[in-house]
């Protein structure tokens, strides 16, 4: 088929390629000649704030530290350490029938859900329970709930 057989629009799409395969090769045309970049162009360091710059740091502000100071072993559980993880809070409320309710932190005053599986002993509101706080499926939840006192003085909403 001849060209001036073509209708408009095929001109204008063979036109459009012709641009792109020039406008390509241009740019490569571009990056052989360009300056080629080296590693050090490349490098990026971090100052002591913790930002990116293109400036290596300066020796002599270099801070030694001791390989002996750093230390790389577990440490092990102790009883102090468990404390930490067990919170007290009071259960404001709770359905036996629905098998969950929710526990407020008394150190945070945050609430906490609860599930009847993750309960040890029988509770009921106000009850003054110690709980850990774990992983549920909808956010933090409370977990191993064991009851230490049946009534707690009233809280505030």
């Amino acid at each position: 088929m001849g060209r001036s057989q073509e209708t408009f629009n095929k001109k204008e799409v063979r036109s459009k390629k012709d641009k792109k395969r020039k406008e390509k090769e241009q740019k490569r045309a571009k990056r052989k000649d360009g300056k080629k970049s080296s590693f050090d162009d490349m490098i990026a360091y971090v100052d002591e704030f913790g930002k990116i710059t293109s400036t290596p740091p300066d020796p002599n502000n270099k801070l030694v530290i001791s390989a002996d100071s750093i230390d790389l072993g577990n440490t092990r559980n102790t009883s102090e350490s468990t404390q930490d993880y067990l919170r007290k809070g009071v259960i404001i409320k709770y359905s036996e029938s629905k098998g969950y309710g929710f526990i407020r932190d008394l150190e945070t005053q945050k609430s906490y859900f609860v599930h009847a599986s993750n309960i040890q002993d029988r509770v009921s509101e106000n009850n003054i329970v110690i709980f850990e706080i774990g992983r549920g499926a909808k956010g933090p939840a409370a977990m191993n709930v064991k009851l230490v006192k049946e009534q707690a003085p009233e809280i505030l909403p």
